[in-house]
């Protein structure tokens, strides 16, 4: 389990980053047939992606939200991602095609959505708090006097704070 690393931290990254969300709506909670597949797929395609260092899958995070769970992902560039998204040799496709036979079979019962994000700049602040979110997947380092403020992390641009020493 992760430590909790005492006081203010900030994430430091460069080049590209995506910020991709991907989650499932249960909308009839007693089709556990259709829904529990699609639930289970994501933990295995999250291990395949981390496993792999040429993914370009730099951290995820599993939330829950009001409609069934989702999942926050970072990654290092669009083109990795929509790669993984589209190769046969990876377990995307067989799901995708897998979700859609049953989709058909069972019209609304579980549905899926994704937003991408291609981020040209992302400040954060984390205050004595496990790692997580975009500072698991990129640098944790801490905040400087310099990057005090959330306006002047945000303000660097690309790199929300000092590179690491």
């Amino acid at each position: 389990m992760s430590r909790i690393v005492a006081g203010r931290m900030t994430h430091h990254h460069e080049g590209e980053l995506v910020v991709f969300h991907i989650g499932m709506q249960i909308n009839r909670w007693w089709r556990v047939d259709q829904w529990l597949p699609v639930f289970l797929a994501m933990p295995r395609m999250l291990r395949e992606q981390m496993s792999d260092e040429e993914s370009g899958m730099l951290g995820s995070q599993l939330l829950f939200g009001a409609g069934g769970p989702f999942v926050v992902q970072y990654w290092s560039s669009i083109d990795r991602l929509y790669a993984y998204a589209s190769s046969m040799d990876h377990l995307h496709r067989p799901a995708w095609t897998a979700f859609n036979q049953r989709a058909r079979k069972a019209p609304g019962a579980v549905g899926i959505w994704h937003e991408t994000f291609l981020v040209d700049r992302a400040e954060s602040m984390y205050v004595s708090t496990k790692p997580m979110g975009l500072a698991a997947a990129t640098t944790l380092v801490p905040v400087t006097g310099r990057h005090d403020r959330a306006r002047a992390r945000f303000a660097d641009g690309r790199t929300a704070a000092s590179a690491p020493n």
